[in-house]
């Protein structure tokens, strides 16, 4: 007990004729351009998540940068 093809047009038929195809195209590309805001915020947002958990990452306990590079040993004073 779906909605059917025929129902699905009529209620078409009477969004247009109620608001016009310019109008629904405005609300459209108005709808299309919050959704890829949205998108690109939660994008925006993982990243800058990503980067605060790999700073994190470098700095010790008191925030102070750690060298992830090994260092060579003097073999010198063996």
């Amino acid at each position: 007990m779906g909605i059917s093809i025929w129902q699905l047009l009529i209620v078409l038929g009477i969004v247009i004729l109620l608001f016009g195809t310019k109008k629904l195209r405005n609300i459209g590309t108005d709808l299309g351009g919050a959704i890829r805001g949205f998108k690109k915020s939660m994008n925006d947002e993982d990243n800058k998540a990503a980067d605060q958990d790999s700073l994190e990452k470098d700095t010790d306990a008191k925030g102070q940068p750690v060298n992830t590079e090994e260092k060579p040993r003097d073999k010198s004073h063996s």
